[in-house]
Order: structure tokens, then sequence, then C-alpha cells
């Protein structure tokens, strides 16, 4: 039976590049075709269309090749599972050039710290994130998410609205936005002006 490896590469945000991570699982052996990516994905949102092909596409004896756990998960829990059910299935998992074997005390022991530290790592960043932003939003640098009419396109919205003249359908037509935006847009109080 022949040992078929699977590529798996992820990053976080739609600046990131997979390319170093491409490059670097052709370098260990997968063949181009069999490197799946999630591109704008975090490690820690579960729902990841690339990361589910690739476990779908190994089998018995096959071998999943990450760049690095950090790539595969953000959380001890999450790489657990992953491992755990690659391992049930019969497929190795190599962290670039290490396969793990769970079979072996200091791989398992080895497996849990990087885990651990990709999980740290994971949650400094959204410390420092979190941070940034209270800091330009005390500075009044960080305003959120702005409305998608102008105050006057609201007004407008809410008077032909309470004249009768258009369903929420036809306003949203009108305004070129979707029909939740009208209903918004309807329920929040407007700026004076």
């Amino acid at each position: 039976m022949t040992t078929i490896l699977i590529g798996y590469a992820r990053c976080s945000t739609d600046r990131q590049d997979l390319a170093a991570q491409r490059a670097a699982l052709e370098a260990l052996g997968v063949e181009p075709d069999r490197i799946y990516t999630d591109h704008g994905l975090t490690g820690t949102n579960r729902s990841r269309p690339g990361l589910d092909q690739a476990l779908a596409a190994t089998r018995t004896g096959d071998t999943l090749v990450v760049p690095k756990l950090d790539r595969l998960a953000r959380s001890v829990p999450d790489a657990r599972a992953i491992a755990d059910a690659l391992v049930a299935r019969g497929v190795r998992l190599a962290l670039g050039g290490s396969v793990y074997d769970p079979a072996d005390p200091m791989g398992k022991m080895f497996f849990n710290v990087l885990a651990t530290f990709a999980e740290f790592e994971s949650d400094l960043i959204r410390l420092r994130t979190k941070e940034g932003m209270a800091i330009a939003r005390s500075r009044g640098k960080l305003r959120g998410k702005q409305p998608k009419l102008s105050a006057k396109q609201q007004r407008e919205v809410r008077r032909m609205h309470g004249a009768g003249e258009h369903t929420i359908g036809d306003l949203a037509d009108l305004f070129s936005v979707s029909r939740p935006t009208i209903y918004r847009t309807l329920e929040r109080s407007l700026p004076e002006g």
C-alpha cells in the first residue's frame, strides 16, 4: 500500500499569502494538487472547508502534512480532536518534517506542548487586538461599522416608508441596499442635521 501525502495550509487573513506554506509542503513531498487550503479563516474557527476536504481526502495509511501545528488548530482541544480522529482512521499526522506518533509518550507530550503554545499564541494575538482596539477607541480612531446610508438617505427612507409609498423591498432596490439594511435604518434613531 502506497502512502499518500495530503497537505493542508491555512492563513488567517486575506492579506496573508499561502505561498510559503505551499512551498514548505511541496518540499516535504506533497504533490501540489494534493494541497488543500483555507484563506482568511482563523484556526479557532472549526468551520474550515479546506481542512474538511483534506481530512476527507485521507485514507488509512496516508499522512496529513501541515507546515506547523498552529496552521491546523489554535486550541488544544481542537488539535487533540483532529489528531485523535486521524489516529482512529489509521492516518498519520506530520508536523513539518516530524511525524506525530501517539503511541510514543515523548511524541504525545511534544504534540500537547506544541498545541498549548499555539493556543497561547492565539490568546496573545486576541488580547493585543482587544488592547489596540481599546486604545484606538479612546483616541476616537475606532468608530465601528458605519451605516450604509447617509443621514440624508436614512431620513428619506423613513419619510418614504412613513408615507406608505413603497414597500421594504422597493426601498431596498431604490437605495441599492439589502432589506435588512432598510429594517435597521427604520429601527435606528437618526442623527440630527
